[in-house]
């Protein structure tokens, strides 16, 4: 028996071009052949007028929510080219969904305050209990988000301004690609990072031609959330990441290779 629990197994990696690479490499390390066809592209919102007005008012506000490690990456890059250091951030108090966008933040020279211990929003919302109720909330996000963190706030008495960092939209090139995959034998598995991969690769296999999923091919979640986006479409999980994140991802992916061998 090989001891490497992922050998000879193919797995898809739906996850965005420019993030596949840290989940591709630890699972090559397992003994998988990753096969990545992203689901998702990362793109600048229409404008970025919204967020640079906010940037430059961040003084106005008493917390800031990031959501994703792509919200800290615009925001880094407005700040740089409006010439805003970090510290105008300084007197914010900053909740970040998930340890590796904590990190992120923290590595832009922004202290994080609160951190939930799930990768969604209403573990944020609970994290937070009510230390921003009444608050001026700024929330840096994708321009399609679920609305969980600033319905709740609002119900709370908090200022909320929403502003779109990114904007996820499908890879026309990955339509070839899946085509190409998928005539032949199937991978053993396929991991999503977000609701957003698994909306988009059905969207990917209508356009290709295939009316579903190939049978066989288990689905490897990386949150409840994402489960959710699966069970929509009728595909139940065979693994469902815990923690949720990349690590949980990969360790989830085996998981489902050792009860489904």
């Amino acid at each position: 028996m090989d001891a490497l629990p992922l050998a000879g197994k193919r797995i898809l990696v739906t996850r965005a071009r420019s993030q596949a690479g840290r989940l591709s490499e630890e699972l090559r390390k397992l003994g998988a052949e990753p096969i990545e066809i992203p689901a998702i592209e990362i793109v600048p919102p229409e404008s970025f007028e919204a967020l640079d007005a906010a940037i430059g008012n961040v003084a106005r506000f008493d917390w800031l929510i990031v959501t994703s490690t792509n919200a800290v990456r615009a925001i880094q890059e407005r700040c740089e080219r409006l010439g805003v250091a970090a510290e105008r951030f300084s007197a914010l108090k900053i909740a970040a969904i998930g340890a590796t966008t904590a990190r992120a933040l923290e590595e832009a020279g922004l202290p994080v305050a609160v951190t939930p211990k799930e990768y969604v929003g209403e573990s944020l919302v609970e994290a937070l209990s009510n230390r921003a109720d009444g608050a001026r909330v700024l929330i840096v996000r994708a321009e399609v988000a679920r609305d969980v963190i600033p319905d709740a706030l609002a119900g709370r008495g908090a200022s909320v301004e929403v502003v779109e960092a990114y904007r996820t939209v499908v890879p026309e090139e990955s339509v070839a690609r899946l085509a190409e995959v998928f005539a032949g034998e199937p991978p053993e598995a396929a991991t999503f990072t977000s609701s957003s991969t698994v909306t988009n690769f059905f969207h990917l296999l209508r356009v290709a031609g295939f009316g579903r999923q190939p049978d066989g091919m288990l689905a490897v979640s990386i949150g409840p959330i994402t489960s959710g986006t699966l069970r929509e479409h009728g595909w139940e999980p065979a693994a469902e990441a815990d923690p949720h994140d990349v690590a949980g991802l990969v360790a989830a992916t085996v998981r489902a290779m050792l009860s489904h061998p």
